[in-house]
C-alpha cells in the first residue's frame, strides 16, 4: 500500500508516532492512525480532498499515490487505525457498510456455497438471496447460536464462507466465535481449503469484542453505526491479518469502485477519537434499559446479553462475559398485549415507536443519539416471508449516551400510554 505524503523525509518524526506500542484500546482508539500530520505536525490531520496526484516522473509517483480511488492519505489513515483497533494487520475502506459486505461476498465464485447464520441484517439476505443466488452462490442459513457445531450439517465440499453477525441483528443472539472456528477446523470446503470465517462486528465494535481473536478470518464493519458515532456518514471497513485475503480485496476496491470519500472517512476517524468512551456508555444505558424492560409486567420479552438472572436472562449471558468486553448497546423487547387501549402486541409495539420523544424513529444505530425501530417493516423487511422473518411485534433499541434517568422516562410514558 502506498505510504502517507511526508513519511519520507520525516523518519524520525514517523518512528516517533509509531501505532503499535502494546497501547490498550482505550488509548489505540484515540491515536491509532491519527499521528500528527509529518509535513505540519497538525495534531488533527489534513483531510486529503483530491481525485488524482502530481506524480515525480513516467511510472514515478511520489511516494506511491497515483489516484484518489486506488488510494487516499486520510482514507489509508481510517484503514490502519480500525485494523488497529480490531488487533488486525490489513483494514480496507468501502464507501459503506453494504459495499464491504459485497465485497467480501465477491471472494465466492459460482458454485460456491455460503453458511449464514439465520440471524442478519436484512440487506445481508437481500444480498445472498436476490443478487447473488441468481449468479449460482448458494446461501444456507444455519442457527450457530444455539450450538456452533450445528455448521456442520450445513458445509459442504462447495463451503466458501461462514458467515455470521454477533451479536446478531435484531434478536441480539450471540455465536460462540472460537467454537465455530474450531467445529469448521477439520472441514475441506471449496478449492479444498478451510472455509473463511467472516464475522460482522457492527452491533458490537471493537470497543466490545475482537473476532480476529477468537479465530475469525475477516471482521468487518458498517462504520456508519459505532465507529463513526453521529449518524453523519456512511462508510464500511473490512480487516484481517490474510495477506491474500486483504489483497484480493484490495482489488476489488479498486477495480469496481465502492471507495469512500476522504471528508467520510475523517468522519469516522474523528468518531474513533471518543469510540472506547461512548461504547461505555451505550452499555451502562442498555444494561439500565434492559432491566427497567424486564421489570415491566407489560413486556413479553427482552433481549440484551447482560441479563443474567430473571424471566428474560439471555441464555448465552455466560459467552457475553467471557467473548465480550461488554454487552454493548443494542436492547430490542417486545411488548405484551393489552395496556391501557388493550391493543395488540403489534399494535402497542407501533404506537410505542411512534411516541418517544428522546428515541428517534429511526434506521441505523450506534450513534450518540438513542434510536427506535419496527425491524420487521424497517430494516428487516427484506426477510419478510422467508425462515428468518422477525416478530411483528419486536422493537429494536439503540441506546444513545443521553442521561439514563431522560431515557427510561421517554421509554416509561410510551410504554404507559400505549
Amino acid at each position: 500500500m502506498a505510504r502517507e505524503p511526508g513519511g519520507d523525509e520525516s523518519p524520525a518524526f514517523a518512528e516517533r508516532y509509531a501505532a503499535d506500542e502494546g497501547w490498550s484500546l482505550d488509548t489505540l482508539s484515540v491515536h491509532a492512525g491519527q499521528e500528527p500530520d509529518e509535513l505540519t505536525g497538525a495534531v488533527a490531520p489534513p483531510i486529503y480532498q483530491t481525485s488524482t496526484y502530481a506524480q515525480d516522473g513516467i511510472g514515478r509517483p511520489r511516494a506511491g499515490w497515483e489516484y484518489a480511488r486506488t488510494g487516499n492519505p486520510t482514507r489509508h489513515r481510517l484503514e490502519r487505525a480500525v485494523a488497529a483497533l480490531e488487533g488486525g494487520e490489513e483494514g480496507i475502506a468501502f464507501s459503506s457498510g453494504a459495499a464491504a459486505t459485497a465485497m467480501i461476498a465477491e471472494l465466492a465464485l459460482p458454485g460456491d456455497e455460503v453458511v449464514i447464520g439465520d440471524d442478519v441484517y436484512g440487506g445481508t439476505y437481500r444480498l445472498f438471496e436476490r443478487v447473488l443466488r441468481p449468479k449460482g452462490i448458494s446461501a444456507r442459513y444455519v442457527d450457530l447460536a444455539a450450538d456452533p457445531a450445528n455448521v456442520r450439517s450445513v458445509l459442504s465440499p462447495h463451503t466458501r464462507l461462514v458467515w455470521f453477525e454477533t451479536p446478531t441483528n435484531p434478536l441480539l443472539k450471540l455465536v460462540d466465535i472460537a467454537g465455530v472456528a474450531d467445529a469448521i477446523s477439520a472441514h475441506r470446503g471449496a478449492d479444498g481449503e478451510r472455509p473463511l470465517i467472516v464475522v460482522d462486528n457492527t452491533f458490537a465494535s471493537p470497543a466490545v469484542q475482537r473476532p480476529l481473536d477468537h479465530g475469525a478470518d475477516i471482521v468487518f464493519h458498517s462504520a456508519t453505526k459505532y465507529l463513526g458515532g453521529h449518524s453523519d456518514t456512511v462508510n464500511g471497513v473490512v480487516v484481517t491479518s490474510r495477506p491474500a485475503i486483504a489483497a484480493r480485496l484490495r482489488f476489488l476496491q479498486n477495480a469496481i469502485g465502492a471507495v469512500p470519500g476522504p471528508f467520510d472517512c475523517f468522519l469516522v476517524l474523528r468518531g474513533l477519537r471518543t469510540l472506547a468512551l461512548r461504547a461505555e456508555r451505550h452499555a451502562a444505558n442498555a444494561a439500565a434499559i434492559a432491566e427497567f424492560l424486564a421489570g415491566r409486567d407489560d413486556v413479553a420479552a427482552v433481549r440484551y446479553p447482560g441479563l443474567r438472572s430473571g424471566s428474560h436472562a439471555h441464555p448465552q449471558a455466560a459467552l457475553a462475559a467471557r467473548q465480550m468486553r461488554s454487552p454493548g448497546g443494542m436492547v430490542s423487547f417486545v411488548p405484551a398485549a393489552g395496556g391501557v387501549h388493550g391493543r395488540s402486541a403489534r399494535e402497542r409495539a407501533v404506537a410505542i415507536c411512534e411516541s418517544t420523544r428522546l428515541f428517534t424513529l429511526a434506521e441505523s444505530l450506534g450513534g450518540v443519539e438513542s434510536l427506535i425501530e419496527l425491524p420487521a417493516v424497517m430494516t428487516h423487511a427484506s426477510v419478510a416471508g422467508s425462515p428468518l422473518e422477525v416478530d411483528p411485534a419486536l422493537i429494536r433499541l439503540s441506546c444513545g449516551i443521553e442521561a439514563v434517568a431522560d431515557l427510561l422516562a421517554d421509554l416509561k410514558a410510551a410504554l404507559d400510554q400505549a
